[in-house]
């Protein structure tokens, strides 16, 4: 029964940590920094908000089974009925354990269609960053390797 709280403080601290990571603009992965990336410039055609999705990497549906097993195992007094309930404890862990992730890997951010100089159109979902785009808007289009992110153009 100790092992109980242990396994929530597990839990616990993987949905804290998929939870900090963002697709902000505004943060710079570790690689990405002093590295020379492509620019093209544009014009914003249009932003509107979107939701990405959250990630399901399993990590939250096998922390939430564990720990929901050993919880339902550990509270019953015979062998038989014990082993059922750490099993279907185990099947409702694993299923809160994914939404958990599901919810909290969750991001609001923005399509934003950019026109290049060339004519040429693109469209880009990024997180919500600290600068906000509106049609009109001269822009910078930055990739770094197969990730691209949109910022303002300097004046």
């Amino acid at each position: 029964m100790k092992q109980f709280p242990t396994l929530i403080v597990s839990l616990l601290t993987a949905v804290f940590l998929a939870a900090c990571a963002s697709s902000s603009p505004d943060v710079i992965q570790r690689g990405d920094a002093q590295r020379l990336a492509p620019v093209q410039d544009g014009v914003v055609l249009s932003v509107r908000p979107v939701v990405v999705d959250g990630s399901q990497t399993g990590i939250g549906a096998g922390v939430g089974g564990v720990v929901g097993a050993i919880g339902g195992y550990s509270g019953s007094g015979v062998a038989r009925e014990a082993q059922v309930l750490g099993v279907l404890a185990g099947v409702a862990g694993a299923a809160a354990g994914n939404a958990i992730e599901r919810l909290s890997t969750r991001e609001d951010a923005v399509e934003i269609l950019v026109q290049l100089k060339g004519g040429d159109r693109r469209a880009i979902v990024q997180a919500k960053g600290t600068e906000v785009l509106a049609a009109g808007d001269a822009v910078i289009l930055v990739t770094t390797g197969s990730k691209v992110r949109v910022t303002k153009a300097p004046k």
